[in-house]
C-alpha cells in the first residue's frame, strides 16, 4: 500500500506541534514530536495521564539515538541488535528530548524502530518521535485500530490511513533498563 500522502499529512501536524494518531512497528500509537514539550502535553491531556510517567520515543538507527542518549551502554546496542521482535530500552541519560517525556530520573525509553512506515517518517521529520499507547489512561492498549476508542480518534490531530484494516494482533514492546555499568532490569516482558 502507498503511504506517502499519510506521511506528508503526519508531517504537516508532526511540525506544527500536532498530535497524530499512527501505526508502529508494535501497537497504534499516539505520536508528536519528542523534543517538543508543548506537543508532549498535548499527548498527556489525551490520554488523561500524568505527566510524571514518562513516555516510549521511536528513532530510525543507531545514528539517531545518539543524538539523544548521552552515553549508550554497549550491552544496550548489542541487545537491540540481537531482538527478534521490537525492543524497548531505557536508557540512564538522555539529552535533546522534551522535559516531559523523561522519567524522574533522567532516563528515556527508546526504541529503534523496524517498520518501514515509521522510519520513512522519522526520516523525513528528522526528529524522534513519540510512541504511546493509543488508549486513556489505565485502559487495555489496543492491538489493532478498530480497538481504538473514538474519543481518542476525535482528539488527535491526524490520523493515519495505513494499516487501518489489519486486524492482526499486536502486543506493546518488551521493555528493559540497562544502566551504565552494563546491569540490565526487565520491566515488562
Amino acid at each position: 500500500m502507498d503511504y506517502d500522502e499519510d506521511i506528508t499529512e503526519a508531517l504537516k501536524i508532526l511540525r506544527e506541534r500536532g498530535v497524530i494518531l499512527y501505526p508502529t512497528d508494535t501497537i497504534w500509537g499516539l505520536g508528536c514530536d519528542a523534543t517538543n514539550n508543548e506537543a508532549v502535553e498535548k499527548i498527556f491531556r489525551i490520554k488523561s495521564r500524568h505527566n510524571s510517567k514518562s513516555l516510549i520515543v521511536l528513532v530510525n538507527g543507531v545514528t539517531m539515538l545518539e543524538r539523544y542518549v548521552k552515553a549508550i551502554p554497549e550491552i544496550a546496542l548489542e541487545l537491540a541488535e540481537i531482538s527478534d521482535k521490537p525492543l524497548t530500552i531505557i536508557y540512564p541519560n538522555s539529552k535533546n528530548l522534551a522535559p516531559g517525556i523523561l522519567a524522574e530520573d533522567g532516563s528515556v525509553g527508546i526504541r529503534i524502530c523496524q517498520d518501514d512506515f515509521c522510519n520513512k517518517l522519522i526520516e523525513r521529520f528528522r526528529k524522534p518521535i513519540v510512541s504511546t499507547s493509543a488508549n486513556i489512561s489505565g485502559e487495555a492498549s489496543p492491538s489493532a485500530f478498530n480497538e481504538i476508542s473514538e474519543s481518542i480518534i476525535n482528539a488527535v490531530d491526524y490520523t493515519v490511513r495505513y494499516k487501518r484494516e489489519d486486524r492482526q494482533k499486536k502486543l506493546p514492546s518488551p521493555v528493559i533498563k540497562v544502566e551504565l555499568n552494563g546491569v540490565i532490569k526487565i520491566i515488562r516482558k
